[in-house]
């Protein structure tokens, strides 16, 4: 630890300030002094400064890595947090297969607009959507980071691709009476699957949790309360549970297949319990019973399909999102273009003869 003092050739003094930190941290300054006609007083100031980096009060604070940050990241936000299993896992794999080997090494407050780009440069070959998942979880790390404390302020704005999203795939009128044609054939417990997709929207894992005490069959009422992953029971998708009417052929379809194996409603005819797997087979076997093949989709296109047909016969969005217990209306909006007529409607408002506000108020 010293402080030198020099004179510069161009006149002046230069104070040289070397600080080795207790935790072996090096701080090295080598500056102008402000006292430039004073060798006296440049010296005096030199170890002012130097008091005050010893305290660390001019020290910046050490910036972890993202890798170093990683764990921390997982555990005291996500799992702290009691995300879904399936938000977590994937937060776990976005970083352990993409940022923490491509930006890892960086300290938190180095990750420039520069590594961004870089880091969309090694992604180029995945579609938009993924790339956008991946820069979605860098940004809410960072702004973690900042939240606790860690960096002082966000060193980047993360921008997202432009995405255009995809158009969803289900089956037409025609097509679904097929596949439930198709479903009865491969068994009662392949139809009853197929109804609860195509006529209520449940996802695979809604499916695989349903218990008896979900199904009200004196009001016709299904109440989605749980879901299931990879083997966990966990809360619906969006956090809430949702009560829709059952259909006539829903309703006969699960009462057909009631039995006093279990709490669930589907089981294996051997005991079982059903996973995603054997709704999988169903799908595929009622699918090609159907001669419809396996290629349009596996479980999630009955959900598109519950969707589609909703729209398409005119059912209102705001409802179709309480319907599919959809978080936000713009992802029941994907599928509002299906409303045959909507735009035809709309436009036929203007040739209506109007009322003129003031002449109504003129007639009073």
């Amino acid at each position: 630890m010293s402080v030198k003092v020099r004179k510069l050739k161009r006149g002046g003094f230069e104070v040289d300030i070397h600080v080795t930190q207790p935790d072996g941290r090096h701080h090295r300054e080598r500056v102008s002094s402000p006292f430039p006609n004073s060798k006296t007083l440049s010296r005096e100031w030199g170890e002012q400064r130097f008091r005050e980096i010893a305290l660390g009060r001019m020290l910046k604070k050490e910036v972890p890595t993202l890798a170093e940050f990683e764990s921390r990241f997982v555990e005291e936000y996500a799992i702290a947090n009691r995300q879904k299993p399936s938000t977590i896992a994937s937060k776990k794999m976005i970083l352990k297969n993409y940022l923490v080997p491509l930006l890892g090494r960086k300290r938190l407050d180095e990750i420039k607009h520069e590594e961004i780009q870089r880091l969309k440069a090694k992604l180029v070959h995945l579609n938009p959507k993924t790339v956008n998942g991946i820069l979605s979880v860098l940004t809410k790390l960072l702004k973690i980071a900042v939240e606790w404390q860690v960096i002082e302020v966000l060193p980047v704005n993360v921008k997202l691709l432009n995405a255009t999203l995809p158009e969803l795939p289900f089956y037409d009128f025609e097509d679904f009476e097929r596949l439930v044609e198709g479903a009865s054939k491969v068994g009662p417990e392949a139809l009853a699957a197929v109804l609860l997709g195509g006529h209520a929207g449940l996802r695979r894992g809604e499916m695989v949790a349903l218990e008896w005490t979900d199904v009200d069959f004196k009001r016709g009422l299904l109440t989605v309360r749980r879901g299931e992953w990879e083997g966990e029971v966990v809360s619906p998708k969006g956090g809430r549970s949702r009560v829709l009417p059952m259909s006539e052929s829903l309703k006969k379809g699960l009462n057909d297949i009631r039995h006093l194996r279990g709490d669930r409603v589907f089981y294996q005819r051997d005991g079982r319990a059903v996973d995603e797997t054997t709704l999988r087979s169903w799908m595929e076997r009622s699918q090609l019973q159907a001669g419809l093949g396996i290629n349009k989709g596996q479980i999630h296109i009955l959900r598109h399909t519950f969707c589609s047909h909703l729209a398409m016969r005119g059912v209102p969005p705001r409802v179709i999102q309480e319907l599919a217990g959809h978080a936000d209306l713009t992802t029941t909006m994907r599928y509002m273009h299906l409303a045959k007529g909507s735009k035809e409607a709309a436009i036929a408002v203007l040739d209506r003869p109007a009322t003129n506000p003031k002449s109504a108020e003129a007639t009073e």
